[in-house]
Parts: C-alpha cells; sequence; structure tokens
C-alpha cells in the first residue's frame, strides 16, 4: 500500500483487502483509496458544516439539512473537487484522469450556481412586505398556479422546493473544503 495518509490508516485498521469483520474485499479497498475517501469525506464534512452553520444562523437544529441540497459549503463542489485533487495529486496533471475530473468539477460547480440556483429562485417565496412592485413575482406566480390547478388535491399542499442552488461562494467554499480534504487523505502519497 503506496497511498499514504489516511488510506493506510484505513488499509491497516480493515486489513488490507482481506474480509475482516464482515466487510468485503470491495469496500475494505474502496476504503484504503484515498481518492475516494477524499470525496467522501469532503462531502460529509460539508454537510455536516451546513448543519453547524445553520445552527448559528437560526439558533436549532435541522438534521433534515444533512441530505439537503443547496446551502454552504455546496457539498457537491467539495466532493468534486477533492476528487479532483486527488487525482491531481495522485497522478498528476499530465494525466489523463485529471482533465476528466477537473472539467467533471467545473460543469457540476457551474450547473450549482446557473441551472440549479435559478430553479431554486423561482421556487422561493416572498414575504408580501417586502414587495414594493404592482406585479407578483414569478414565484408567487408559480405557486399560484399550482394551487388553482390542484386545488383539492394532494399536490396543491406542496411549495416548490427553494434550495436547490448555490451561490459563487458557496461553491468557492466547497471547492476549497475540498481541496483541503484531498491533500490531507493524500498526505506522504
Amino acid at each position: 500500500m503506496h497511498s499514504g495518509g489516511f488510506g493506510v490508516v484505513a488499509a491497516a485498521v480493515l486489513g488490507g483487502t482481506r474480509v475482516h469483520n464482515g466487510i468485503g474485499p470491495f469496500v475494505a479497498a474502496l476504503m484504503a483509496n484515498p481518492t475516494f475517501v477524499s470525496g467522501a469525506l469532503a462531502w460529509a464534512v460539508a454537510q455536516t458544516m451546513k448543519v453547524m452553520f445553520n445552527f448559528l444562523l437560526e439558533r436549532r437544529w435541522d438534521l433534515g439539512m444533512l441530505f439537503s441540497s443547496g446551502g454552504m459549503p455546496s457539498s457537491h463542489s467539495a466532493l468534486c473537487m477533492a476528487l479532483t485533487a486527488s487525482v491531481g495529486i495522485r497522478h498528476g496533471p499530465s494525466d489523463s484522469l485529471f482533465p476528466v475530473c477537473l472539467c467533471f468539477s467545473l460543469i457540476v460547480m457551474y450547473d450549482a450556481t446557473g441551472v440549479r440556483r435559478h430553479a431554486g429562485m423561482q421556487a422561493e417565496v416572498r414575504m408580501s412586505n417586502m414587495i414594493t412592485i404592482e406585479e407578483p413575482p414569478q414565484t408567487e406566480v408559480l405557486n399560484k398556479i399550482i394551487e388553482d390547478l390542484f386545488q383539492g388535491h394532494p399536490i396543491s399542499q406542496r411549495k416548490l422546493k427553494e434550495l436547490l442552488g448555490h451561490t459563487p461562494s458557496q461553491v468557492i467554499a466547497g471547492a476549497l473544503l475540498g481541496i483541503i480534504i484531498a491533500c490531507f487523505c493524500c498526505q506522504g502519497f
């Protein structure tokens, strides 16, 4: 095992790739792979940070945020950049896998700040006292259409999801978190 860092520790704990305590060789090999560990750990840390930040802002615990999209930092960006950085550290930027990972990461981050964020903005319900224009905003129109079309139907009780995408700062924070975690997991390689 020349993977270094966290991968060596995981391999030692799990006994390499042998079946150990009911864990199969596939799972043991994944846990010893610093690239996989980097991505999984970056996602878990980012999701946990969302819960913490939400508690600091709203003074209440919302464990549902562990499995939700949107928020600070972007777990999608953290996961993708951790994978990309790990591949870059382990194989170098000249390896053909690195540009594939980098392009994948850039597409995911662009989508998080573009399409997904604007879809979330369409679903956002604004407070009536904050609106100073005569026409209702698009989000109220969309929720009103749903209400009118499906009145009395179970779907009329559902509101459009607001927290889908990310601001650029949330994406950058997630990307930096992913790079830091990849450096930690791949140290010594």
